[in-house]
């Protein structure tokens, strides 16, 4: 197990060859484009894939790398482990590594049939109890929650995670349960990420979403990230370990930045403001919606750059974002992609302007 976890001058070491690149967040310097590891095959070969796009993208200086416990049936975190092991001149210090705990987790390496697996593992052992499942295969109980807990530590090789997401909350449980039982179970999962943060296996924790936040307030799958912040101060007082959330954002989901889905402060804002206001730094998904944004024609021209790098360049210059998450794995995406720690986000008027030719 890698002991550590990111720390100030970790990052900062990583940041000082190019600080363009970097936003300061939580005390951290945090690269302007992560890597996720979401899509795949459940195979060898995307496993090799990933560990040399993670090796490869550490060394270009992305210090950002996300995965989750059910991404490739547990495969993606047990790949990002080999790469970290393998190390490639970062030291831990000036990594910071996210995953997520909620789905049904299956591990894609042991052979046994889904839910043969969830009996064995999860309902015979007693850490899932009839009724803690919903019918999305998502389940919020703090024991579940822990054990994935153990199960990501052990898969990534790591003794503390930097961020650990609850994954898809609302998406997962309000259909089933409504607002008030989620509130309820979202509070007792973060009562158990306080516990972890003091016994030093989480340094934060946040969650990661898909439309819940994007919504406005009258539809049904709406969360209130106002709330959600109110529930971490309930479970860990004002020192609470609530700093970070994922959700969306590119240049076909533009609801977080130009939708007021939110209300902070009495005020109806954007996600991405609500969030800033809240003292919570944002990660986004989905940056070329499964390749669907690549293709010729689908976003507009500027700076003379490719499909790809146009995706990424627009996420990690909107305000509010800290870096969009692209799940590349060929080595050629791997290459164009990275290009872009060698360049700095656009000028907030580059930005604004683009954002303006986006809406109109």
């Amino acid at each position: 197990m890698i002991p550590g976890h990111a720390t100030a001058a970790g990052t900062a070491r990583v940041a000082a060859a190019n600080p363009a690149c970097y936003r300061e967040f939580a005390g951290l310097s945090l690269s302007t484009v992560g890597m996720g590891t979401y899509l795949g095959d459940q195979d060898d070969a995307t496993d090799r894939l990933v560990e040399a796009a993670v090796a490869s993208s550490l060394g270009a200086g992305v210090n950002v790398v996300d995965t989750a416990a059910n991404y490739r049936g547990q495969r993606a975190e047990r790949s990002v482990g080999r790469a970290l092991a393998a190390g490639g001149g970062v030291p831990r210090d000036g990594v910071f590594v996210s995953t997520k705990g909620g789905y049904l987790s299956a591990d894609s390496e042991s052979g046994a049939d889904f839910w043969a697996y969830v009996k064995k593992e999860f309902t015979d052992t007693g850490i899932v109890k009839e009724g803690d499942v919903a019918p999305t295969y998502h389940c919020m109980s703090p024991a579940y929650l822990r054990d994935q807990l153990d199960r990501s530590l052990a898969n990534l090789g790591l003794d503390c995670i930097d961020l650990l997401y609850l994954h898809n909350p609302a998406e997962g449980q309000l259909q089933a349960r409504g607002m008030e039982a989620l509130h309820s179970m979202i509070h007792d999962a973060f009562c158990m990420y306080e516990e972890e943060r003091k016994r030093g296996r989480i340094a934060h924790y946040g969650i990661a979403t898909w439309d819940s936040l994007r919504v406005p307030p009258s539809d049904p799958r709406h969360l209130s990230l106002e709330e959600v912040v109110s529930i971490a101060r309930r479970a860990g007082g004002q020192d609470h370990g609530l700093r970070f959330v994922q959700l969306p954002l590119n240049m076909y989901y533009g609801e977080a930045l130009l939708q007021r889905t939110q209300v902070a402060g009495g005020r109806e804002v954007t996600a991405l403001e609500a969030a800033g206001s809240l003292g919570l730094g944002v990660f986004t998904s989905a940056p070329f919606m499964q390749g669907r944004l690549l293709a010729p024609g689908t976003m507009p021209e500027f700076g003379d750059l490719p499909p790809a790098q146009r995706a990424l360049q627009f996420l990690r210059s909107v305000p509010g974002v800290l870096a969009p998450l692209a799940g590349h794995k060929s080595p050629a995406h791997v290459e164009e992609n990275l290009r872009l720690m060698g360049m700095p986000p656009m000028t907030p008027g580059e930005a604004d302007d683009l954002v303006r030719r986006l809406v109109s």
